[in-house]
């Protein structure tokens, strides 16, 4: 090898290990960062009051739908144990890295990520016990295809917990409405209409945050095609 290609390899490899060192940084400080954004969720998401409405049991398979970095993944994994598993399910190919990456350092094998299409949630079929979406209703494009859809992986009578923002008291809405909230009504009429029946619903779970939580359990009707 002559000096002068010797000398461009060496400055390639410099150049991977620099930008291996800065990723690493990065993963690192952004894992911290999220510890301390989840630490300021804890005192106004009522986790536990969320994850008691899904009813598990050791052993169940739960999905959490637009699960972000795992907020929630992470702590249904203690719930289900290693017999269970816990569906990670988002379109953000970077959020479910950072999931990954969580899950592995703490070891937490029964949580499977999945990176989902727009209009696949790519769920398995007839194997759900509970499915849960928190903070990401108000974000599905259609949702009523979507709630059908999700229809096929619970099994019967398996719980669908939603829990999302919903607008200010003197702020009119209708069912088009763009902004990142869904009022009560119109999230229990769409899930109705899929096929689902209301267990429980608490238009002020979170008062602050002017939430909604919503309970449902598929009903026993047949498999939508």
């Amino acid at each position: 090898m002559s000096r002068s290609a010797s000398r461009v390899t060496r400055l390639v490899i410099v150049a991977i290990v620099a930008a291996a060192v800065f990723v690493g940084f990065e993963v690192v400080r952004t894992l911290y960062a999220l510890q301390g954004v989840e630490k300021a969720r804890d005192s106004w998401q009522r986790p536990e009051d969320v994850i008691r409405a899904l009813a598990l049991q050791p052993g169940d398979t739960v999905v959490d739908f637009g699960s972000g970095a795992g907020y929630f993944s992470r702590r249904l994994a203690p719930i289900v144990g290693a017999g269970g598993r816990v569906i990670a399910v988002d379109v953000r190919r970077q959020s479910l890295a950072f999931l990954w990456i969580r899950s592995v350092l703490r070891r937490e094998w029964q949580i499977d990520v999945v990176a989902s299409a727009a209009d696949d949630p790519r769920l398995p079929e007839g194997r759900i016990d509970a499915l849960l979406i928190v903070n990401a209703y108000h974000e599905l494009a259609d949702r009523a295809t979507l709630l059908r859809q999700l229809q096929r992986p619970l099994k019967p009578g398996g719980r669908l917990v939603v829990a999302d923002r919903r607008h200010a008291a003197d702020r009119p809405v209708h069912a088009g409405d763009t902004t990142h909230a869904v009022e009560p009504d119109i999230a229990e009429r769409e899930i109705h209409a899929a096929g689902f029946t209301t267990v429980t619903r608490d238009d002020t779970f979170i008062r602050a945050a002017r939430c909604v939580s919503i309970a449902q359990h598929l009903t026993d009707l047949p498999p939508f095609r």
